[in-house]
């Protein structure tokens, strides 16, 4: 009997140690405990910014009750599934760089997110970023950081960005470069000049000849002609009413303030005024 004891207490013991370990190897899990520790915050839906960059978190748990959570930094974790996020209906920007993330599909749920960071994780293919395609306010995808050295296995295809492109009209910014907007001129000048200087290194510096061979075409401006000229500044009714609104509430602080010190000025000649009771003598 006491041996069968000894065998049992050492397989508990085991079977212990076991556990121990699977739950090192599964990593943290994120927790109301964990959540408040980090923002100082009370109640999980007041929390609006969050940090947990570098926490070896594996597992979302709780956050997805964080219901107006805007701005979401996990990247440096070992994150693989994104279920709790398809509840944040708020969120704007997130950052998921240097994880383990295969599948997009609970981001779809995000129709308020406009900036997107997943470089260094497990996107192969487009088919995994299709299910974004609805974020009509998704205006940056990263998924390739040249600085941080992170990529995805898609990153490996040499058009991708341009498919990217194709498959989200509305984006501004792909891996950081601006493909639209403010800056994307530039952008576009210097693709082009890439792709002309590629096109001029191609023929090994000689002269082609042979019925393949094209004629050299004509070098055509890189900017339209009126690219350099200053534009009219932008007038806006809105700001106008604003500006004349602010004009009126402070020339009311001023007459305010005049008041104030008239009424402090009398009330000072008022006591000034009053006799001494000290100064009677009985």
């Amino acid at each position: 009997m006491e041996g069968r004891g000894e065998a049992e207490v050492e397989e508990e013991e085991e079977e212990e140690e076991e556990e121990e370990e699977e739950e090192e190897e599964e990593g943290v899990r994120i927790t109301p405990q964990l959540l408040k520790a980090s923002t100082g915050e009370f109640a999980l839906e007041s929390i609006l910014l969050l940090k947990l960059r570098g926490r070896g978190i594996a597992h979302l748990g709780c956050l997805g009750d964080c219901a107006n959570l805007e701005w979401l930094d996990l990247s440096g974790n070992a994150i693989a599934q994104l279920g709790p996020l398809a509840a944040l209906k708020s969120l704007a920007v997130l950052n998921l760089s240097r994880n383990r993330v295969a599948s997009l599909e609970p981001l779809s749920s995000c129709h308020n997110l406009q900036s997107l960071n997943v470089a260094g994780n497990l996107v192969s293919s487009l088919q995994q970023l299709r299910c974004l395609t609805g974020l009509r306010r998704l205006e940056s995808l990263r998924l390739r950081d040249p600085l941080a050295r992170l990529a995805n296995p898609l990153c490996a295809a040499p058009a991708y960005r341009a498919a990217l492109a194709d498959m989200f009209p509305g984006l501004k910014a792909i891996d950081g470069e601006r493909v639209s907007g403010r800056g994307s001129e530039l952008y576009q000048l210097c693709r082009d000049l890439d792709s002309s200087l590629g096109r001029g290194g191609s023929g090994g510096g000689g002269t082609a000849t042979g019925t393949g061979a094209e004629p050299p075409r004509a070098a055509q401006p890189w900017v339209e002609a009126s690219f350099w000229e200053p534009r009219p500044p932008r007038r806006s009714s809105i700001m106008e009413e604003a500006y004349k609104q602010f004009g009126e509430v402070l020339q009311e602080c001023r007459e305010l303030s005049r008041r104030a010190d008239d009424t402090i000025a009398q009330a000072e000649r008022a006591l000034s005024s009053r006799p001494d009771p000290n100064s009677f003598v009985f």
